[in-house]
């Protein structure tokens, strides 16, 4: 696999590595030793899928605080999304700031997200499916969100979501 530090630290682009033939390829997504030898929280307590039928359905920001925070592991299975990140450790310079980037069935890029970030994302296509591992198991009474269109953030969403739940619409604005 290559890992590829994004511009907020601790965030990782991840790219497997195809061995291909005349049958197809193939190609590791999460292999210990590696994630290891960056650096990387490899704790797998949860795997998650979420199925989103309809383009421009939006989910997020989420995250979990202490002593829950979650890494989340993202990969876009069917479809595509438009990924994002949003830092909130308050330790961090980069406090505040977002990274986004397209993952598809096709690219099959994946995006670690350390503890101490909100993530969410927008599909960009019908039938659009999101494979996550996590590093602790959900826990209701420590699960946050944050506003998607927060100026605080200013996230460039490729386009307006249509589809956004109550919940996720009710975040409360980031303060620093």
């Amino acid at each position: 696999m290559k890992f590829t530090e994004t511009p907020l630290s601790g965030a990782f682009l991840i790219e497997p590595e195809r061995r291909s033939d005349e049958r197809g390829f193939f190609s590791r997504v999460f292999c210990r030793d590696e994630f290891t030898a960056q650096g990387l929280d490899c704790t797998v307590a949860q795997c998650n899928v979420s199925f989103n039928p309809k383009k421009a359905t939006l989910r997020g920001m989420h995250y979990q605080v202490a002593p829950y925070q979650e890494v989340k592991l993202v990969r876009c299975t069917m479809g595509t999304i438009f990924d994002v990140i949003v830092d909130l450790r308050r330790e961090s310079r980069s406090l505040g700031n977002w990274f986004g980037l397209e993952l598809s069935a096709e690219n099959r890029l994946m995006l670690y997200v350390p503890k101490g970030f909100a993530h969410g994302y927008l599909t960009l296509a019908d039938n659009t499916e999101v494979f996550y591992q996590v590093s602790e198991s959900y826990s209701p009474e420590s699960e946050r969100g944050a506003r998607w269109n927060d100026p605080a953030f200013g996230i460039s969403w490729p386009s307006q979501p249509e589809l956004i739940s109550d919940k996720d619409r009710e975040h409360p604005t980031f303060s620093r």
